[in-house]
């Protein structure tokens, strides 16, 4: 690992996983990496969706038994968490610039060059997503692979501008209060999940209630306005040359958004994998229907998990059940191409966009 005078590492005390947190000052700003695992084996980073830190955006998937033996197993993770979004994290000095999202990428680089590290696979959701593509763009050479979640490719639309603006102001005025909370709930998880079974509130959505209520308002804020100013990412697509595999749920907000960078991406390098009753947070809301995919997705790279058990999860939840349905490209699962042949649940037909 490499080392920084500008860095010190902090032990924290009642982490699922275990593991260290890091705080590295960056050219733009300390950033919080939490690290799990084995550091002599290769790199997986994620990067988490506005309002979240790794632990409300990726504790579902990474809990599930079987992403254990394929995740933990191959890979030493690397939460990255956008700034001030850290367990305890004080609030940014207003005397701090505000990062744009080229900052934000350029960011995940220095942290890979504190670690040391060459090459990463990431893992990203929605406004993470959007960040670890850019910075997949920029340092297409320090990029194994992309795994996004709901993600965002184009600039905002108008009424995602506004929506965004009328947020901005809540967090600027009021803070964490409950309509602000409302919407970020809306943003992800369906509505299925947040009306629960008779009326009542799942406990999923009441833990992330409970941890929006730990964030500073005025750190999200920060991180919220740069993904408002975001800009769009299609025209530099042939930048990108890293195999992806897309997840959205099929109520996500950004579905239409997902389906639109999965059919201007090279069908070669990239797949599709649709989740049915799933908002954005499908890290969350159905991780077992990731597992499969996912398992093959890595196979290409010569990741394999670390027992062959069978598909279904130890609490009967069928990860190939129709709850996710997969837009993959027969070239991108090709021998050639990822050296497996899946056959998906459910192919999309082509999309005109």
């Amino acid at each position: 690992m490499g080392e920084s005078s500008d860095s010190v590492s902090i032990d924290i005390d009642m982490i699922p996983l275990g593991g260290k947190e890091y705080v590295v000052k960056t050219s733009k700003g300390s950033i919080s990496v939490f690290v799990c695992g084995d550091q002599e084996k290769p790199a997986l980073i994620t990067y988490p969706d506005v309002a979240l830190n790794y632990m409300s955006c990726f504790q579902g998937l990474f809990f599930c038994p079987d992403a254990a033996s394929l995740l933990l197993h191959n890979f030493c993770i690397y939460h990255i968490d956008a700034p001030g979004h850290e367990l305890g994290a004080d609030v940014i000095s207003s005397d701090v610039p505000l990062l744009s999202v080229d900052d934000l990428a350029d960011q995940v680089v220095e942290v890979l060059d504190f670690f040391g590290l060459k090459e990463v696979m990431c893992v990203g959701v929605t406004a993470g997503a959007y960040i670890l593509t850019l910075f997949a763009m920029k340092y297409k050479e320090r990029v194994l692979g992309l795994i996004l979640v709901s993600p965002i490719c184009k600039s905002p639309s108008w009424t995602e501008w506004l929506y965004n603006k009328v947020l901005l102001n809540l967090l600027y005025f009021y803070g964490m209060c409950g309509v602000l909370k409302e919407c970020l709930l809306q943003r992800y998880f369906s509505k299925e999940l947040r009306c629960g079974v008779h009326g009542s509130e799942a406990d999923i959505i009441q833990a992330c209630r409970k941890l929006l209520d730990e964030r500073q308002s005025l750190n999200v804020m920060r991180f919220l306005q740069a993904i408002n100013e975001r800009h769009d990412l299609t025209d530099s697509f042939k930048n990108l040359q890293c195999k992806t595999l897309i997840f959205v749920g099929e109520s996500s907000p950004f579905h239409s958004e997902a389906v639109y960078m999965s059919a201007k991406l090279d069908r070669k390098n990239c797949a599709l994998v649709e989740v049915q009753e799933c908002g954005s947070l499908v890290t969350e809301e159905h991780p077992y229907a990731m597992i499969v995919p996912i398992e093959f997705f890595l196979m290409g790279f010569g990741y394999y998990r670390h027992q062959h058990v069978a598909s279904s999860s130890s609490n009967g939840s069928n990860p190939t059940s129709p709850s996710s349905r997969s837009c993959i490209a027969p070239e991108l699962l090709s021998p050639e191409s990822l050296g497996i042949k899946l056959k998906p649940i459910k192919t999309r037909a082509d999309i005109d966009v």
